[in-house]
């Protein structure tokens, strides 16, 4: 069984997400899943039980033996903070290890203000959900941030982000781990969008594209079970792909033509404004929509045909099991049926043969249940479990040829 974004098979992250998912709930049940020898999974339950992660309790169902005792998450097990923020709003909220959202807190803020006044922001408001945990009697394990951007892989710095000056190699999970006390996670914000549908929405998947359309555009990957982030982070930005409806329209990457420039929920607002109807913001767009307005729905329609183009490329390319439309732009229907007639007009009949084409079913809060769940799999052991007194795996090798060069 590949264990994908779960870990690796046999790892503490790996024994969590079964039984939280309810595919194992005694220790029998984890061997005749895992195919490991009943000494192996004792051993990594066991640790999980003295962590608080786990109970074990009660009597299931006989198979011919003994009564096994049933396994859960503890409910008071712990939780990570986490944090999905976008350019003009962020997301708050607690992940627990059943990956449910706690008191998701919806906030205005703007991210463009630079790396401080934002650091400053977010450590008031996570210091503030740390303490309403802590008065609940949730242990606090650790922090997960989605960020607006690429970010680079296994580091938490961020890279060459566009609109947001100030930005650019800003060590974000290092500033921010060390002003809060906490272990800390940041990723790109697409990319735990795809995490948390995964882990939570679509485990069986191992291909999955989840698009994050919104006041801009991204995506991100799940390829064979794991998130694929590509060699700097930046795999997934669809929003800078050049297609020929955007013309020489200047992206804030600093090319032209760009998707976003076309498509996005910004690029929208602009293009309403020059129709001569002004609105604020992508919910009142959106609620021009819902109204029948025809030049709102006739932009909105438009703009997810060219999503519809650059991800035909992209399913081809891929071969996913599904792609998965989110952000607010999303719950828009006529943008999401231009992107479904769009695949299928252009994707090889083979590519979509089973393809899914729909809406995120974690919605809003799948960004939060990324951050949060990315974080607390940092918290457990992610080794695969080992036979007690059996040799550790060889990682000594490398660590004696650095010592010798040094």
């Amino acid at each position: 069984m590949a264990s994908g974004a779960h870990g690796e098979p046999g790892s503490a992250q790996h024994i969590v997400h079964l039984v939280s998912s309810g595919a194992a709930t005694s220790r029998a049940a984890l061997v005749r899943e895992l195919g490991l020898a009943p000494s192996t999974v004792s051993l990594r339950v066991q640790e999980l039980v003295t962590a608080g992660v786990l109970t074990e309790s009660g009597e299931g169902a006989s198979r011919g033996g003994r009564r096994p005792r049933l396994l859960r998450v503890r409910p008071q097990g712990g939780v990570a903070l986490a944090a999905d923020l976008g350019s003009h709003h962020a997301r708050l909220g607690a992940v627990d290890l059943g990956g449910r959202v706690l008191g998701p807190l919806d906030l205005p803020h703007d991210i463009t203000a630079g790396p401080e006044p934002v650091v400053d922001w977010l450590c008031e408001r996570v210091a503030d959900l740390a303490a309403r945990e802590r008065t609940a009697g949730r242990a606090v394990r650790a922090l997960g941030v989605a960020f607006p951007g690429p970010v680079r892989p296994g580091e938490g710095c961020v890279l060459s982000p566009s609109r947001m000056p100030g930005w650019h190699r800003f060590p974000l999970r290092e500033v921010l781990a060390e002003r809060l006390g906490l272990p800390v996670t940041v990723e790109n914000d697409a990319t735990m969008m795809a995490v948390g549908e995964h882990r939570v929405a679509r485990p069986a998947l191992d291909h999955l594209v989840v698009v994050k359309a919104g006041r801009g555009i991204g995506s991100g990957v799940i390829a064979a079970g794991r998130p694929h982030d590509g060699a700097n982070g930046a795999a997934g930005d669809i929003s800078h792909v050049r297609i020929e409806a955007a013309g020489e329209r200047p992206c804030s990457c600093g090319n032209i033509g760009c998707l976003e420039t076309v498509a996005s929920g910004a690029a929208l607002i602009r293009e309403l404004a020059a129709q001569g109807v002004e609105v604020a913001s992508t919910s009142e767009l959106l609620r021009l929509v819902a109204d029948g307005d025809p030049r709102a729905t006739t932009l909105v329609r438009t703009a997810g045909r060219h999503i519809g183009t650059v991800l035909s490329v992209v399913v081809n390319f891929f071969n996913p099991q599904a792609v998965a439309l989110g952000g607010v732009l999303a719950t828009a229907e006529p943008l999401v049926a231009a992107v479904r007639g769009v695949l299928y007009e252009r994707c090889l009949p083979l590519t979509t043969a089973d393809l899914e084409i729909t809406t995120t079913v974690t919605g809003p809060d799948a960004g939060l249940l990324g951050a949060g769940l990315t974080a607390l799999s940092t918290e457990l052991p992610t080794a695969p479990a080992q036979e007690p007194g059996a040799a550790p795996r060889e990682q000594s090798a490398p660590r004696q040829e650095e010592s010798a060069r040094t």
